[in-house]
């Protein structure tokens, strides 16, 4: 037959009849043709665009059978950093980037995004309603991350003397999907309906991300 007689026309299987998947006649006997598979080395990750990597090791040169073994794995991207700024120096109800508090989602997905934060504030006289903010921030599209503003500190001392202050921390987490690479960071803000504060600040303990799905 011709290599395109070769095909079964009574059935699903068609032989290709290209040269490389002919049987071929050596002295040494039939010749068939081989698949040989291709993958990354156990342990090794194909990048951050996957959250599934494939293995594949080769059979031993000569062996026969040939025996491949694949596997499948888990490879979540993630990350993580920290950061402080003070916010004595910022206006009231204004936003502001804690420094060393930015980390950039890599590729289209959904990620668990999370900011362990603390607040600290002082007064020295009466104040009402002194409150510090975080939030989670989108600087690639210029909006908050759903979700993740949270209130650190509100408080009203009105018989304040001498110097007081106070800490206390906060956790703020969501789920986000991001259609490509994507610069997130940790913001602060502060305001006092009445009195005068000072040692504003904000920490970012731990900023981190996991991918969760492609």
């Amino acid at each position: 037959m011709t290599g395109t007689d070769a095909a079964l026309r009574g059935g699903a299987v068609v032989l290709d009849p290209a040269g490389c998947n002919a049987l071929q006649e050596s002295a040494s006997g039939l010749l068939v043709p081989r698949a040989v598979l291709q993958g990354v080395a156990p342990g090794g990750a194909l990048g951050t665009a996957r959250s599934v990597d494939i293995d594949v090791q080769a059979p031993a040169a000569g062996s026969c059978p040939e025996t491949w073994t694949v596997g499948a794995r888990l490879t979540p991207v993630s990350g993580q950093t920290s950061g402080v700024v003070g916010l004595d120096g910022s206006p009231a109800n204004t936003w502001v980037p804690v420094t060393g508090a930015q980390l950039v989602l890599p590729a289209v997905g959904l990620y668990e995004v999370t900011a362990d934060v603390q607040g600290s504030i002082a007064w020295g006289v009466g104040v009402t309603n002194a409150i510090i903010d975080a939030r989670i921030f989108d600087v690639t599209v210029g909006a908050e991350v759903p979700m993740t503003a949270r209130r650190v500190i509100l408080f009203t001392d009105q018989a304040a003397e001498g110097t007081n202050g106070i800490q206390a921390n906060a956790a703020a987490a969501a789920l986000y999907q991001v259609a490509g690479p994507t610069t997130i960071r940790v913001e602060g803000s502060w305001r006092t309906d009445s009195g005068t504060t000072s040692q504003k600040v904000v920490w970012a303990h731990n900023f981190r991300f996991r991918k969760v799905s492609d």
